[in-house]
C-alpha cells in the first residue's frame, strides 16, 4: 500500500488506536512525533531550541500567580499525556513550546508558507469571521487560548472591543499575560475551564474556539457548546476553527504519520467521529455556515437566534 493510496478510516483509526496501547510504542511514537517537530521548526527558520531557551532563563511566578485560580479542580481529561508532554498542558514545558510548535505545525498547511502558515490560517479564520458578523463584536471570549495567539490575533482585528483569553493551562495563561505586557496589549485572562467558565449569562457577543476541539472528548464538546450558547446574549456568534474531519488529506495519511499524530492527539478519533454541525444544532444554535478555509481546516459559524 503507497502513503497516498486511500484506506478504510475506521479500520485504520482501531489499528493505531491498538498500537498506540502498547506502552513502549506509544512512548516511542511520542517522542518520535516531538522530534519530527522540532525538525519541522528548524526546516522553515524557527530557531526552536534558541527561543524556548530564551524564555526558560525567565523567572515566570509573578505572572502565573496573577492569573492561576488555586481552587479549580481540573477535569480527569486534562490530566493525561498530551502533545507529547507527560503532564499534559500543565507543564512549563509545553508553555514555553506552543508558539514554536504552532510554526512547525502550520508550515505545511500550504507548500510554500514555511514560517508563515500559521500567520495565513489566524487571518483565514478572521477573513471568514468578519465576512460573517452582522457587526463587529463588544465582547469576545477566545476559549482554549493557549498562549494567546489567537487571542491577540482578535484583539488586532477588532481593536474596540473587550477581549478574554480563557484556557485550562495556568502557565500557558502565565506565557500569555507575559506576551501581552511586552506588546503593550490590554486583555483579559481567565483560568477555568470552557466547560464551566464561571461567566455570567448572555455577557459575551462573540465565542471563537481556534484549535480546541480536536483536543477534546466528545462529552467535553457538547458540554463546552452548551456553555458557549449560554454566555452568548441573542444574536451573538460562535465561531470554530479546526481540523476538517473530511479532508482527504488525513484520509489518505500514512500509517506511521498518523500514527505521530494520534500519539500526541489522544481525543482525535472522538473528534473525527464526532457530526459537529448535529451538536452545534443540538446545543441551540441555529444550522452553522461551514467554509474549508484551508485544505486540512474548516470554519464553522453558529448563531445563537435572536
Amino acid at each position: 500500500m503507497s502513503p497516498s493510496t486511500p484506506v478504510n478510516a475506521r479500520l485504520v483509526d482501531r489499528l493505531v488506536s491498538g498500537m498506540l496501547a502498547i506502552g513502549p510504542l506509544f512512548h516511542l511514537a511520542r517522542h518520535q512525533a516531538r522530534r519530527m517537530m522540532i525538525r519541522r521548526a528548524e526546516s522553515v527558520g524557527v530557531a526552536w531550541h534558541d527561543r524556548v531557551a530564551a524564555l526558560r532563563e525567565r523567572d515566570w511566578q509573578a505572572d502565573l500567580e496573577a492569573v492561576e485560580n488555586r481552587t479549580l479542580l481540573y477535569p480527569e481529561y486534562y490530566r493525561r499525556p498530551f502533545h507529547a508532554y507527560e503532564q499534559g498542558n500543565l507543564c512549563w514545558e509545553a508553555a514555553l513550546e506552543v508558539e514554536v510548535a504552532a510554526y512547525a505545525a502550520h508550515a505545511r498547511v500550504w507548500p510554500e508558507a514555511g514560517a508563515d502558515g500559521d500567520r495565513r490560517l489566524r487571518q483565514g479564520f478572521l477573513d471568514i469571521l468578519s465576512a460573517h458578523l452582522p457587526e463587529p463584536p463588544h465582547t469576545i471570549l477566545d476559549i482554549g487560548c493557549s498562549v494567546g495567539m489567537s487571542t491577540f490575533a482578535l484583539q488586532t482585528a477588532y481593536p474596540e472591543a473587550q477581549v478574554t483569553g480563557l484556557d485550562l493551562s495556568p502557565h500557558f495563561l502565565a506565557v500569555a499575560r507575559h506576551r501581552a505586557g511586552r506588546d503593550g496589549r490590554t486583555l483579559i485572562w481567565r483560568h477555568a475551564a470552557a466547560e464551566q467558565t464561571g461567566l455570567p449569562n448572555h455577557s459575551v457577543d462573540l465565542v471563537c474556539a481556534f484549535l480546541l476541539f480536536h483536543e477534546l472528548p466528545a462529552q467535553a464538546t457538547h458540554q463546552v457548546l452548551g456553555e458557549a450558547h449560554r454566555l452568548l446574549r441573542p444574536g451573538g456568534t460562535l465561531a470554530v476553527m479546526d481540523m476538517n474531519p473530511r479532508s482527504t488529506i488525513y484520509a489518505r495519511m500514512p500509517l506511521y504519520v498518523l500514527t505521530l499524530l494520534k500519539s500526541t492527539e489522544p481525543y482525535l478519533g472522538e473528534y473525527f467521529d464526532l457530526d459537529l454541525e448535529a451538536a452545534l444544532t443540538g446545543a441551540g444554535f441555529e444550522p452553522p455556515t461551514l467554509t474549508c478555509n484551508t485544505p486540512r481546516h474548516r470554519t464553522l459559524i453558529a448563531r445563537r437566534a435572536a
